[in-house]
């Protein structure tokens, strides 16, 4: 059947990929297990490379299945998790509100994540996460965090994944981000698809 014009079955669960990046011992692995879990463990052992979790949600009616890539923050492995930005629709930047460094890293990994992902788009769905708000040994400003969001226009979100605090905001957030680009580059295509390229109109020839 040919499509009437560009539209998206809303009933139709859609596969999206998300990373989480940032430098080590920021609270990913943490970050994502709570999300998914709801569970939070004082200790993690440091991911190596990357894994993977699932969440099913709905999002605007849509079913969405969430394939978050956990990413380890050694520098030892950038270059390693770097491989695995391709095929990303969302990116979330995660950096510890105690921890000044993983703050000052943001430009890096954002920077590295851009030059990384084909096609490169300046407004693709990023949020950034200061996480670990529930401890008192804070270096890192909830001012100077939103201006250097803000300067970027990328939503900022204060978290803690040991207590839960707007960590399921955030991830949603950036999902209904990534299905917003996902449906603009589906109805996109769609369009292309069906346009009739017309023939070259035929040169009048001499009598």
């Amino acid at each position: 059947l040919v499509p009437q014009g560009p539209s998206m079955d809303a009933s139709k669960k859609v596969d999206l990929k998300i990373i989480i990046i940032g430098a080590l011992g920021v609270g990913k692995t943490s970050l994502l297990h709570q999300y998914v879990h709801k569970r939070f463990y004082e200790d993690y052992r440091t991911t190596l490379g990357a894994s993977i979790l699932t969440k099913v949600l709905a999002v605007d009616n849509t079913p969405l299945k969430l394939q978050i890539w956990d990413t380890g923050g050694q520098e030892r492995f950038r270059s390693m998790v770097s491989t695995f930005y391709k095929g990303s629709d969302g990116c979330m930047l995660a950096f510890d509100v105690t921890d000044r460094e993983s703050f000052e890293a943001l430009d890096n990994w954002r920077d590295d994540f851009l030059e990384k992902v084909i096609p490169r788009e300046q407004d693709f769905p990023m949020v950034v996460l200061g996480n670990k708000i529930d401890l008192c040994d804070r270096q890192v400003p909830k001012e100077t965090a939103s201006a250097w969001c803000k300067e970027k226009d990328i939503p900022y979100f204060e978290v803690s994944a040991k207590n839960n605090i707007n960590v399921a905001e955030a991830f949603e957030t950036l999902a209904k981000q990534a299905l917003t680009t996902y449906k603009g580059i589906f109805e996109s295509y769609l369009t292309d698809s069906i346009k009739l390229t017309p023939y070259d109109k035929p040169k009048k020839s001499c009598c």
